[in-house]
């Protein structure tokens, strides 16, 4: 018989060798090792000394070095991006075996045989559930649009409901230019840039649909009650006329004396190469950093996705991939196939909108916006549709409509909204601007007290309400409204607008704190400095109150102005004696007391052939300097002044112009303005050049009328190409 193998490791008397056939009192006897041999071997040991096999502390040095390779391998995983987890989830959707949207242990039970397949989800969503009927009916946007000025009506927004909206529409487009009809720039107007609700915008992002941020925006008053929008300075971005950048940007200011409170859409400049300056209007020029502002808007992430879009999950997914990876048009490709194979799909018809969207910003297409908006539309009224994103896609619509400029067809939309979801402070906040928008103070009044009623603290309602009251001139009360509001930090109250106007009613009452105030939103970057608060400003454009003729180039002009003085100020007069109403007085509020009166031939570079039939040799005369005559941001006009007026000390809307006065008839004694902190008064026959830009008042303390010539020009310094593409104010 073969003889037994030693013990592993065994010492002692385990080396005799014993038959495999002995019995056990032997074995226990004589091939046994003693209790010390067994603890031993049983660690391995050996009994002259040696180690057979990994001792404990040579076994913990290559646990850590595997360990340590794991970590680093991992950390390379992750650091150098060897893997696309988004990817792989994706196509680990397609093994969703029980219908539930992912793929996870259920699943692979299924897959395995281990657990039964649950039954095939429908190809469309169900049909209990009703669409949402008001959408069905609306009337669309239509193809025949006119491109070059959007407006609402017949010609493609919604009708009005119950004659809420019974007039005209002169807040969507360019009426003509009446008889002197023309103001200074309001400095209470109300603009919008993109709209976005100053708190829903960033409630809406989603790891499968994200909304993109437009631009958010907000708009304005006017002082005395006024209507938000001038017919006469309303400006709307147009994809097909004007480079596209997007901004929250709003649109044009009106009165020429006032701050830059426009009525414009969207202000959007042409991105310039790197030795031109650039255009940053209000919203831009906002610090939106701050950590703490940033908390409060962040929100759980909405519910994008119905069951079935649940199911179809890993295609959406790819899709929207695309889209945000720059793909637009191959995205608009695979979500229009979407949209066939899955008619009912509101993730899928969600998807096409957004695209659509991204693909009229790269296009500069309001052909393919109106699309998108139709779209956003055939989302929000499909059967089935998660709650938000209805909400999601009809508050892109209504942003989008007033980015066309349809204001009226916008209000509609919010009032929708805000019927859905008549708990959403910030739907509601959205629909008094849309009030706004149009120049119905009264009923966006009714909104913010409706929502300060149920939330007292809500500094967007606060501003606007503020806003509101400045705009009817009850000053003293809007002061704690603004300031309130402001303070309070909530998105949408830190705008140059808002400080502007706390400041002016400070101003107004005398309290010295309005320059603390416009101090703080120099420092927020809002006004370019203290002095110079204008809004819509070109960045890098020399700046200073007082220029000389020299220092403009504009030489000839201001030749030819006091060389032929006595034949413009002779014009002024004639018309000044018919009585006929041509000279029409200053309506912006800008007047703490006394009568002041303008006549204009030229507003935003166009001619008023009316107004120039009673002055025409001085129109003849303008017609050779288009730096005048074409400055789409400034006017021509006769200016009147009573004794006993004082005019309040405000800023111009843009630091685009500046601004000349030729003295026609002056007093000896009383008449002066003050630009910064330097006084000045006129001389007859002479030009004096200021940048209105900067604060100024006015004072006419004389006994006898002063009659002045304001001439606007280009600031020298633009070139060419933004003289032609800067939006008008």
């Amino acid at each position: 018989m073969a003889p037994r193998k030693n013990a592993k490791g065994g010492g002692g008397n385990s080396s005799s060798s014993s038959s495999s056939s002995s019995s056990p009192s032997s074995c226990t006897s004589g091939g046994s090792s003693s209790p010390g041999a067994r603890r031993e071997a049983k660690h391995g040991g050996h009994k002259n000394g040696r180690k057979g096999g990994l001792s404990g502390s040579s076994f913990f040095t290559w646990f850590m070095v595997i360990a340590l390779l794991g970590v680093w391998t991992s950390v390379a995983v992750v650091w150098f991006d060897l893997v696309d987890y988004e990817e792989v989830l994706g196509k680990l959707g397609i093994y969703d075996a029980d219908g539930d949207g992912d793929f996870d242990v259920d699943d692979a039970k299924v897959l395995l045989g281990l657990k039964e397949r649950s039954a095939p989800k429908p190809t469309v969503p169900p049909e209990e559930a009703e669409p949402y009927p008001w959408l069905q009916d609306q009337v669309l946007e239509g193809p025949g649009e006119d491109l070059h000025q959007e407006q609402d009506g017949p010609a493609g927004e919604l009708q009005p409901e119950d004659g809420v909206f019974a007039g005209s529409d002169v807040d969507d487009r360019y009426e003509p230019v009446g008889t002197g009809a023309v103001h200074e720039e309001t400095e209470d107007s109300y603009h919008v840039e993109e709209t976005a609700s100053p708190a829903y915008s960033q409630d809406m992002e989603d790891m499968i649909h994200e909304q993109e941020n437009p631009d958010s925006s907000e708009p304005v008053v006017d002082d005395a009650g006024r209507t938000y929008q001038e017919a006469d300075d309303v400006t709307y971005q147009e994809y097909d006329e004007q480079a596209f950048e997007p901004s929250e940007n709003e649109g044009t200011e009106t009165s020429d004396n006032a701050v830059d409170d426009s009525n414009t859409i969207l202000e959007e400049v042409h991105v310039p190469p790197a030795e031109e300056q650039r255009e940053v209007p209000p919203e831009t020029n906002k610090k939106t950093d701050d950590p703490e502002k940033k908390e409060k808007v962040k929100k759980k992430k909405p519910k994008l996705l119905n069951k079935f879009d649940k199911t179809i999950k890993a295609e959406l997914d790819a899709a929207e991939k695309l889209r945000k990876r720059g793909k637009i048009e191959e995205a608009m490709h695979v979500f229009e196939e979407l949209v066939q194979k899955y008619p009912r799909s509101p993730g899928a018809r969600y998807g096409k909108a957004k695209c659509e969207d991204d693909l009229a910003e790269k296009k500069r297409s309001n052909e393919i916006l109106r699309r998108a908006i139709k779209t956003y539309q055939e989302a929000a009224s499909l059967p089935d549709v998660p709650a938000d994103l209805v909400k999601l896609s009809l508050k892109r619509r209504s942003d989008r409509q007033q980015f066309l400029g349809h204001m009226r067809g916008s209000l509609l939309t919010l009032q929708k909204l805000v019927q859905l979801f008549p708990d959403d402070t910030s739907l509601k906040n959205d629909l008094g601007v849309g009030y706004l928008l149009i120049g119905d103070n009264d009923s966006a009044k009714k909104v913010y007290e409706e929502v300060l009623n149920a939330t007292p603290n809500d500094g967007f309602a606060k501003v606007h309400y503020g806003f509101i009251l400045k705009a009817q001139n009850k000053i003293a009360e809007s002061i704690p409204y603004l300031k309130e509001g402001i303070e309070s930090g909530d998105p949408g109250t830190d705008d140059g607008r808002f400080y502007f106007h706390l400041g002016d009613a400070m101003q107004r009452v005398g309290n010295k704190e309005a320059y603390k105030w416009y101090e703080l939103g120099h420092q927020r970057g809002h006004f370019a400095s203290v002095w110079q608060r204008s809004l819509y400003n070109v960045h890098g454009l020399k700046a200073q109150p007082w220029w000389t003729p020299k220092e403009t180039g504009y030489m000839e002009l201001v030749k030819s102005l006091e060389r032929n003085w006595k034949l413009i100020r002779d014009e002024g007069l004639a018309v000044m004696d018919r009585a006929q109403g041509l000279f029409l007085p200053e309506d912006e509020n800008l007047r703490e007391k006394g009568d002041w009166s303008q006549f204009t031939l030229w507003q935003q570079g166009r001619k008023n052939e009316n107004a120039c039939k009673g002055a025409p040799k001085t129109c003849s005369l303008l017609d050779n300097f288009p730096e005048t005559t074409g400055c789409r941001r400034g006017q021509i006009k006769y200016s009147v002044m009573q004794p006993g007026t004082h005019v309040w000390p405000h800023t111009g809307p843009t630091n685009c112009r500046l601004r000349m006065h030729l003295g026609l008839v002056i007093p000896k004694e009383g008449c002066k303005i003050r630009c910064a902190n330097e006084t000045r008064t006129w001389e007859e026959g002479k030009v004096l050049i200021f940048d209105d830009s900067f604060e100024h008042e006015v004072w006419q303390d004389a006994t006898s009328f002063r009659l002045i010539f304001i001439v606007d020009v280009w600031h020298p310094e633009l070139t060419p190409h933004q003289r032609r593409s800067l939006p008008a104010i």
